[in-house]
């Protein structure tokens, strides 16, 4: 089994951790004495970031100052370290990359910071921030208020971006037998996520606005009321689609042919969607629902991420677990999943891994008094 070392915090690290755990790979989680992972700590809107991040994983406390020969020992026996510490933190440590290869030359060390390599490497940084300087935060709001994305995307995509690299490194170490530093930013990632709009702005030479000023490339891609109060989001975004809506609702325009095409639609939005405002609201919910599903139009309904619990298709898609005495049910990765094991109390696997790597009960006792795990 693939065994994975993650000294992570919060979301990007634990990120990492969680897919590898849900891939089958063996994760064990790094955490300071007495201290753990920053997300243990977390209260109200973020209460759910530890119990969600880091279950199906072990816990080790370890003071990797007072701790690197027990660290390395553990390096020695794995495949894939995580680290996603503030810039230079595992160095000072004597515990960097080019350090770790020299005791497991096969380590494939995956490094999430707030920057990549460049002028910026030394620079420490979290989501929003890189939300707001890669222009995630102004493509997301309104003009003049730039506003930050509803879930930590930039910490998960870099974890992500991480996982893929290291899974692509395993696969060229059964060739080589050498492991290697995949090097992800946060910066980096969500300047990729903006990558259409830096090539738009290039082939148009001018400013964008942010997409919930201008509108997205579809004529109809847009929120609409029913009659009992509810709402759907309904996007037609080919002209063969337009004809099928046409042909289950028979709207007033249909009968005009220059709404056949998108770009037609796209420039009189302003007179289409309020004329479908007012048509929709002749159907209610549900009634809509079902005939936007039987010509196959895209719609979706307005939801707050709870609601998912109790939707169909979402409940085949929860893991069950506990979590301080609290039974949660929770989402998987797209991949699927290997659910073993509840979050991990703080050290809860400590003297289960230290006798894996062959101490004895009493060198056990020994790092407990002195503080090293």
């Amino acid at each position: 089994m693939v065994k994975v070392i993650e000294i992570g915090q919060i979301i990007a690290g634990p990120t990492a951790g969680l897919i590898f755990s849900d891939l089958g790979f063996d994760v064990i989680k790094i955490e300071q004495p007495g201290k753990g992972d920053i997300g243990r700590y977390l209260r109200k809107s973020s209460s759910g970031t530890f119990p969600f991040y880091n279950r199906n994983k072990k816990s080790l406390t370890l003071d990797l100052k007072l701790g690197k020969e027990i660290f390395l020992r553990l390096i020695k026996k794995s495949d894939i370290l995580i680290d996603n510490l503030a810039a230079g933190a595992m160095e000072k440590f004597g515990l960097g990359y080019d350090s770790l290869k020299e005791v497991n030359p096969g380590l494939i060390y995956i490094s999430i910071k707030g920057y990549g390599p460049g002028p910026y490497s030394n620079r420490n940084s979290l989501d929003y921030p890189i939300e707001v300087e890669t222009g995630v935060a102004y493509m997301t709001g309104l003009k003049d208020r730039p506003l930050r994305l509803g879930g930590s995307i930039i910490d998960m995509g870099a974890a992500m971006f991480g996982v893929i690299g290291a899974l692509n490194a395993l696969l060229k170490r059964n060739v080589t037998g050498k492991g290697e530093k995949i090097e992800i930013g946060l910066f980096e990632t969500g300047f990729f996520f903006m990558g259409q709009h830096v090539v738009t702005y290039q082939i148009n030479n001018e400013p964008l606005e942010p997409l919930n000023e201008q509108g997205f490339a579809w004529g109809i891609y847009d929120f609409f009321e029913t009659k009992d109060g509810k709402k759907l989001f309904i996007g037609i975004t080919t002209d063969s689609q337009w004809k099928k809506f046409c042909s289950t609702f028979h709207f007033q325009l249909c009968n005009n042919e220059y709404y056949d095409k998108n770009e037609n639609r796209y420039d009189m939005r302003k007179e289409l969607i309020p004329k479908l405002q007012e048509f929709f609201k002749n159907f209610n919910f549900d009634e809509l629902l079902n005939k936007l599903e039987e010509a196959n139009i895209s719609f979706a309904k307005l939801n707050r991420p709870w609601d998912l619990l109790n939707d169909p298709h979402a409940t085949l898609k929860l893991v069950n677990y506990n979590y301080n005495g609290i039974k949660i049910k929770a989402p998987t990765p797209p991949i699927g999943f290997q659910n073993k094991f509840d979050p991990p109390r703080l050290g809860e696997n400590s003297e289960e891994i230290l006798k894996e790597l062959n101490y004895s009960e009493e060198e056990i006792k020994a790092f407990k008094d002195r503080g090293i795990i």
